[in-house]
């Protein structure tokens, strides 16, 4: 492998498995994307704006968009069929090393506890293994978020023994765990 190269994220325009299909987002998903988003637990645990109305869903997919057309990151909502989007799963370079992909995902309150985010991980995951090839592919949880380390275990993820990661959001520290796929 080719230590020196840096991963270019290029998106599928659908991945589908485990009962869930991938998709990207569009223009028509800026409701469903507040319904997700404007929620304290999404607030809690990831560093989208909060409130999260649909000025900041716009910015958000333009964000998305960016981020996607500069090949640093792809984000996918979760579907059951390919319409009503679900939550997300984000997949895009690691700042602590661009050989690793690192994976992030969220649910929507009105969708949670029906397994998606195992399936969307479990499936983004196979999917950045097999065609973009990382060095890692990478899981960083507050060690306070439960129910996201219980999909990194169920996803085949385990805990290393890496110094937290710190990074800023919304103005206030926040302390990661690094999970890595196990191989």
């Amino acid at each position: 492998m080719d230590t020196n190269r840096t991963l270019t994220l290029v998106p599928p325009v659908r991945l589908e498995g485990y009962g869930v299909r991938l998709r990207e987002w569009s223009e028509a998903d800026l409701a469903d994307l507040v319904a997700l988003y404007d929620d304290p637990e999404m607030a809690r645990w990831t560093p989208v704006a909060s409130p999260f109305d649909l000025d900041a869903a716009r910015a958000y997919l333009a964000g998305a968009r960016e981020g996607r057309a500069e090949g640093r990151k792809i984000q996918l909502a979760v579907t059951t069929d390919g319409g009503l989007p679900r939550g997300e799963v984000l997949l895009f370079r690691s700042g602590a090393d661009e050989q690793d992909v690192e994976l992030a995902y969220g649910v929507g309150p009105a969708h949670r506890r029906q397994g998606l985010a195992g399936r969307a991980v479990r499936l983004a995951a196979e999917h950045t293994v097999r065609e973009i090839r990382p060095r890692r592919v990478v899981l960083r949880i507050d060690a306070a978020n439960v129910a996201s380390e219980a999909v990194a275990r169920a996803c085949a993820f385990e805990l290393t023994d890496e110094p937290p990661v710190r990074r800023v959001s919304r103005g206030r520290e926040v302390v990661l765990r690094t999970w890595r796929l196990r191989p």
